[in-house]
């Protein structure tokens, strides 16, 4: 790997991680979401629909020391789909993530998206898939988020991995 590409992944993993929990694989997406679970999450959808301001902050996966925070926005579909974007990168280093939801449980919820990350010449450098783990406290307009975040190149070699926790507000 060059030294450009590596300081061009390592900068998207410092600042394009986005609300964010447990390692994913590409063919985690391939069967997004059960059609009876998107009908077995009831009401408990309308708590998580709707779009999202989220505030993330990345972390060192063994410490958890923060190293860096950004803006995301996150649009939870009724369904089961999820749309994200961060104002961290221009649209030339990093494409808008798509995904899935679904609710896990009690106040929790599973989210999954990827994005693609491309290199400064605009050629494709990989894939960025996020996965997080969403809980709700009494609040019903926040919910606070764990992450992890990993880059696949091309040829399915995994690039780097990362963590952060995010704090989101329904936007009105």
């Amino acid at each position: 790997m060059t030294t450009k590409f590596r300081n061009l992944v390592v900068g998207l993993m410092l600042i394009g991680l986005i609300g964010l929990d447990g390692g994913v694989s590409a063919a985690s997406l391939k069967n997004v979401i059960p059609a009876t679970s998107v009908a077995a999450v009831g009401s408990k959808a309308k708590q998580l629909e709707g779009t999202w301001q989220v505030q993330v902050t990345l972390q060192n996966c063994q410490t958890g020391v923060a190293l860096r925070t950004a803006p995301a926005f996150l649009t939870f579909e009724q369904g089961g789909t999820l749309v994200e974007t961060t104002a961290v990168f221009s649209s030339s280093q990093r494409g808008p993530g798509h995904g899935f939801w679904e609710h896990t449980g009690g106040k929790t919820f599973k989210a999954v998206s990827k994005a693609f990350v491309f290199n400064p010449d605009g050629t494709l450098a990989g894939t960025q898939t996020i996965t997080q783990s969403i809980e709700f406290g009494d609040d019903p307009d926040v919910f606070n988020s764990t992450a992890t975040t990993e880059i696949v190149a091309p040829n399915g070699n995994v690039i780097l991995s990362g963590c952060a926790t995010a704090v989101a507000h329904r936007m009105e």
